[in-house]
């Protein structure tokens, strides 16, 4: 049973991975496809603009809420770095609180939006841009459930022990010399 729910697992992952790869790869046809309609027939489109424009909204909405792993993400960790990892723990557990009741807040209006905006169409392709924004509401969804869950870990003390290993030394260290 546990096998069979890794498989799955990791089957919704690689599809979740496809989806930003694919788009990335519709990008650089249409780019391929403008260059050689405006340099080579003279004739350029609208339409590959477009299309880049909404994929990459979704690349980077989609990549960030579904397809990014938490140890995959940047941060800025002079601080965190270098305190110990009770008070670690600490910020995860207000970072996720603040995210989530930040999103949540928002969600409803983010919702409203999208449905708002069903009755505008794009220029060229003429599609709804409640579906090009609608990577909006997964993307805040996601991201809910994401730090949702991150929070539930720490609140159980089944977060992570200590994120990165090589800055322990760090939050030891004696500044006063």
């Amino acid at each position: 049973m546990q096998n069979t729910s890794r498989r799955w697992r990791n089957v919704a992952r690689r599809l979740a991975d496809a989806v930003p790869a694919l788009l990335l790869a519709a990008m650089f046809l249409a780019f391929i496809v403008q260059v050689f309609m405006r340099y080579v027939l003279n004739h350029p489109v609208g339409w590959t603009v477009e299309l880049c424009v909404i994929a990459w909204l979704w690349v980077v909405l989609w990549g960030q809420s579904v397809s990014a792993r938490e140890e995959d993400e940047i941060r800025f960790d002079i601080i965190y770095g270098a305190v110990r990892p009770k008070v670690r723990r600490v910020f995860r557990i207000l970072f996720s609180l603040f995210i989530v009741g930040i999103y949540a807040a928002s969600l409803p209006d983010v919702l409203s939006y999208i449905s708002f905006m069903k009755i505008e169409k794009t220029a060229y392709m003429k599609i709804p841009f409640s579906y090009v924004f609608s990577v909006f509401a997964i993307f805040t969804a996601v991201t809910i459930l994401r730090y949702g869950w991150i929070l539930i870990k720490e609140l159980r003390g089944q977060g992570p022990e200590d994120d990165n290993p090589d800055l322990t030394h760090v939050a030891r260290k004696d500044f006063s010399e």
